[in-house]
């Protein structure tokens, strides 16, 4: 596997938005920071995290997402204000690819241990950030979900540090697949009955990947 290599280290804010009428918080507006960033069990230091049915936690402690994907993103939504972070990610990483990161593998990074769990899934929040809810759609059909991992072990993470491969995964389910079983269920269930049974997967990847082949059978 190539070198990849932290480019951008980000924190977000508890922002208040409005959606449909509603007002809203969201963590999802990260920024990058010049200071290195504590990774810790169930989040990132600092970091705040607003619905933790979905973000945070054991499984979803850090969320990378490749900086290789920002040019066509750029591309597709020129009337934003550009930079890193902007993808709520924790993390961005150069050279960073879903099909060659299987869930499982653990990475050394700063000083900081941790293991790929699952893919994004894309909620309405993504669409406030893009400021047009057509972008969840369009995160869906480019596969390009970025990372979840556990905290190993806990560390510092700071700029130009290396994203480097410690241990690969026995089973290889790559993210991409991943990703792409969660939103292709009805064709894929013999698959899906496999990658449930992946024990680093994330638990509540496992129960959407197993409620939508429930769906797919009634």
């Amino acid at each position: 596997m190539h070198t990849m290599k932290i480019i951008s280290t980000n924190i977000g804010k508890k922002k208040k938005v409005i959606y449909r009428g509603k007002d809203i918080y969201t963590g999802i507006f990260k920024y990058p920071v010049d200071a290195p960033i504590k990774l810790g069990q169930e989040d990132v230091e600092n970091d705040q995290v607003i619905d933790r049915r979905y973000h945070g936690g054991i499984d979803k402690a850090c969320y990378l997402f490749s900086a290789d994907h920002y040019p066509a993103w750029k591309a597709k939504f020129p009337m934003l204000k550009w930079d890193w972070g902007m993808f709520g990610e924790n993390l961005t990483v150069e050279g960073l690819d879903e099909s060659e990161v299987f869930i499982g593998d653990v990475f050394k990074v700063g000083t900081a241990k941790v293991q790929v769990t699952q893919p994004r899934q894309p909620c309405f929040k993504f669409g406030i950030r893009m400021e047009d809810a057509r972008a969840v759609k369009e995160f869906i059909k480019l596969n390009q979900s970025g990372v979840y991992v556990r905290v190993l072990e806990p560390g510092e993470v700071r700029k130009d540090d290396t994203f480097e491969l410690i241990r690969s995964a026995e089973a290889q389910f790559s993210i991409k697949e991943i990703f792409f079983l969660l939103y292709n269920a009805r064709e894929n269930t013999d698959l899906i009955a496999e990658a449930v049974k992946l024990p680093e997967l994330a638990t509540s990847c496992k129960n959407d990947l197993k409620r939508m082949a429930r769906n797919q059978d009634n």
